[in-house]
């Protein structure tokens, strides 16, 4: 089983766990959050964020999930990535959460690509017309 941590800004991540809990009615164990706020060293939550993959992984690796590209956490994010049989995806939102929480017996490159594809697809445009 893989590992999945989101990594974000403030308590963005607590809170798409939190809806995670909602629909699914329980928070799987290999779901972690690691929120990153503005007065935090980053080199700390680099510390943080290793105990976390750490703790996360069984073995099949973690895959970890960023909010926005080039922001601290995914800088933290991306340094993880440096280890063995752990890949990262930018921009996270419920739908790809979702999509990644219910197939975590995936290999690793198949559980970015469902990221991948959960975020793009759920980006709809809605009105009256559609």
């Amino acid at each position: 089983m893989s590992g999945i941590l989101v990594v974000a800004h403030n308590s963005l991540g607590e809170s798409l766990v939190d809806c995670v809990k909602h629909v699914l009615g329980e928070v799987p164990d290999f779901l972690k959050v690691l929120s990153v706020y503005a007065d935090d060293d980053p080199q700390a939550k680099l510390a943080e964020g290793h105990a976390l993959v750490e703790q996360l992984n069984k073995g099949n690796g973690v895959l970890i999930l960023a909010d926005i590209f080039g922001a601290t956490p995914s800088n933290v994010a991306r340094q993880l990535c440096r280890e063995e049989h752990i890949m990262g995806v930018a921009g996270v939102n419920l739908p790809m959460l979702l999509r990644v929480v219910c197939h975590p017996n995936k290999t690793m490159p198949e559980l970015a690509q469902i990221a991948l594809n959960g975020g793009r697809e759920c980006i709809v445009r809605m009105d009256l017309d559609n």
